[in-house]
């Protein structure tokens, strides 16, 4: 690090869980932010300020109107743009020294792959079941930690997987693919704007924590924020051993 990196992440430097190398490890890191809505907004502000040295934003959607009551990366002036070229510059505002690769669509089939097989982490910050099992999918094959989180109405929820770690769930043990489950958006039950906050800064912890390699994360933890009450509760959660996605097959 320069003398002005240094200072710029003096109060990391100064925490002993960090320190010194965990900053490197952060400027050395590669983070895929999918989405760069309300949840991807906060959490890719916070890895930028943080010093992540390259963050992969992937958003096929264009900056609306109504966007603007949470979506914090985007602004009245980039209405009509891209998402992820907002994102990418506000992300620049925040930090030039970050390397910030726009995707102007929405990442799948060996695209997505090859975009998770490169990352160090990735934050799961989309909208849409298909979307978050496919990209489960990828992590689970390539190995990579996922940061999930979620957000509508007043209900947010956090909870992390890692397939690198022994007998560790994924998202499809927790959400199983097929399932007929209710799949609510913004559009038509509205989401309380400072909930996306919460939950994509916290997303952003929980992947600044895996890639220092300090703490500990929300492995088989589902936590539950009910913006209302402002009450958490946690839930604990295993792995599937019928998954098909993470429980390896059985051999006869």
């Amino acid at each position: 690090m320069n003398d002005a990196q240094l200072l710029r992440y003096s109060r990391h430097i100064l925490l002993d869980e960090i320190g010194i190398a965990g900053q490197q490890r952060l400027l050395d890191a590669s983070a895929l932010v999918v989405g760069a809505g309300g949840l991807g907004s906060p959490a890719a502000l916070y890895l930028a300020s943080a010093g992540v040295g390259r963050i992969t934003l992937a958003d096929g959607d264009t900056v609306d109107l109504t966007n603007l009551q949470r979506q914090i990366l985007h602004t009245l002036d980039r209405v009509g743009q891209a998402k992820a070229l907002s994102g990418q510059t506000a992300l620049r505002g925040i930090n030039p020294d970050v390397q910030v690769v726009a995707l102007t669509r929405r990442l799948s089939g060996e695209e997505l792959a090859a975009r998770v097989a490169e990352a160090d982490v990735v934050l799961d910050c989309c909208d849409n079941f298909a979307t978050r099992h496919a990209v489960n999918r990828a992590c689970v094959e390539h190995g990579k930690p996922l940061v999930s989180g979620a957000a509508i109405r007043f209900a947010g929820q956090l909870t992390v997987f890692d397939s690198r770690r022994d007998r560790s769930p994924c998202y499809n043990c927790l959400f199983p693919e097929g399932d007929d489950v209710e799949e609510p958006r913004c559009a038509v039950t509205g989401v309380f704007a400072p909930l996306t906050g919460v939950i994509g800064a916290m997303q952003a912890g929980e992947a600044l924590k895996i890639l220092v390699g300090t703490g500990e994360v929300a492995l088989g933890r589902l936590w539950l924020l009910d913006g209302l009450s402002m009450e958490w509760r946690s839930v604990k959660y295993g792995r599937d051993p019928a998954c098909a996605v993470c429980s390896p097959p059985c051999v006869s």
